[in-house]
């Protein structure tokens, strides 16, 4: 894992087309905004967590690589 630190209104840039930016910090919360192609997915890792977890009907939990989450 790479950790950096950054402050409001800086970048970071992650391949050659997705860029992070830092938009705003209150207290403990950072505001993030993503550019990046229409193709890639993006997802809040709290929400892929549960849709893996949740068992369809058939019983069987749903593969990571359907829900783009990894």
């Amino acid at each position: 894992m790479l950790v950096l630190s950054r402050k409001a209104n800086e970048s970071i840039i992650i391949g050659q087309d997705i860029e992070v930016e830092i938009l705003e910090i209150r207290g403990s919360v950072v505001r993030l905004g993503i550019k990046a192609p229409r193709e890639v997915s993006i997802y809040r890792l709290e929400l892929c967590q549960q849709l893996i977890t949740e068992q369809p009907e058939q019983g069987q939990p749903v593969p990571r690589h359907s829900l783009g989450c990894g």
